[in-house]
């Protein structure tokens, strides 16, 4: 089935002075455009992913590509049948991505090797390689590269803390990382080299890109691909798809990810619909007997509705 609608994954470190100025021109170029998705713009460059039509995802690249600050950005897409964004979000922040550094790390003047898809592929059966996922928790658990080590970190800021007191997993090692499309290694392995680290290595574009390479074909990746819309996840190993997520509360087979009914904890959990049924979408009791269960309000449960379910949760 011909699909119309495409998704654009991209970054780019690049000096911008006048991010307003920068943004608000970026804003009105993607409404112009009809484009939907999220983009943040720092003085440190770009970091976007959006959706629309054939025609007008190619209109905002020919766009970026006669920008001379842009015009070697690479893209990475992704054909679908619709939007995969609601709305046009295009945000100043402070980086494009927080490694939560005292001295951040600019990826211009220090960061790790690039691999191409293959070649990265032939390092992860050294075994003198360890491969680190550079993602949050949720994201590994959803899918990983096999046999990857799974920092327990909840947010991206959270990696180097970890990383100093998981050291010995990385010495004298041959390290490779990997991250989504790219954006986040950049600064991890740039940092893991300010770190001591010598032998330090990332996947260049991502598992995107890996995904869609036609050598490897996606092949040693267990699981699908979290992506930060509403699609929330895409495969990538075409030759043996596999399942590696588990529900919350059965461990049994899942890829269905929800958030916690809690308002005030909104944790992301794999969740099938009798589990998320049974157990009101909530990571903890806590959050189940929470006054703001989205859960209980969104099905207008009563109180001797859920006194049922808390007694079948018990038993």
């Amino acid at each position: 089935m011909v699909k119309d609608y495409r998704v654009l994954l991209y970054y780019h470190y690049v000096d911008i002075e006048d991010t307003q100025a920068f943004r608000d021109a970026h804003y009105k170029l993607c409404t112009d455009l009809g484009l939907l998705g999220r983009i943040i713009i720092s003085s440190e460059g770009m970091n976007g992913t959006v959706s629309g039509t054939i025609e007008q995802t190619q209109g905002y690249i020919d766009a970026m590509n006669q920008d001379p600050m842009f015009k070697d950005m690479p893209f990475k897409m992704d054909y679908e049948d619709k939007h995969a964004f609601s709305k046009m979000h295009v945000r100043v922040k402070n980086e494009l991505v927080n490694l939560g550094l005292e001295k951040d790390v600019n990826p211009l003047e220090v960061t790790g090797t690039y691999l191409k898809p293959s070649e990265f592929y032939e390092y992860m059966q050294d075994e003198n390689t360890v491969v680190l996922d550079a993602r949050n928790d949720y994201e590994y658990d959803l899918g990983h590269f096999r046999g990857a080590i799974r920092p327990d970190i909840r947010v991206f800021r959270d990696l180097p803390q970890w990383i100093k007191e998981n050291d010995e997993l990385l010495e004298g090692k041959k390290i490779l990382t990997y991250c989504t499309g790219g954006v986040r290694c950049e600064k991890f392995s740039g940092w893991l080299k300010e770190e001591g680290f010598e032998d330090v290595n990332q996947l260049e574009g991502g598992i995107v890109t890996y995904g869609y390479d036609e050598e490897v074909q996606g092949k040693l990746w267990d699981g699908q691909l979290y992506v930060f819309d509403q699609r929330i996840s895409v495969p990538v190993n075409r030759v043996e798809p596999t399942v590696v997520g588990k529900d919350y509360y059965t461990s049994e087979p899942c890829e269905r990810y929800v958030n916690c009914a809690n308002p005030d904890c909104n944790r992301q959990m794999l969740m099938s619909e009798e589990t998320e049924a049974k157990y009101l979408r909530a990571c903890s009791d806590t959050c189940r007997r929470s006054g703001r269960n989205r859960y209980v309000i969104e099905n207008k449960l009563t109180l001797e509705e859920l006194e049922l379910r808390y007694s079948l949760i018990t038993n």
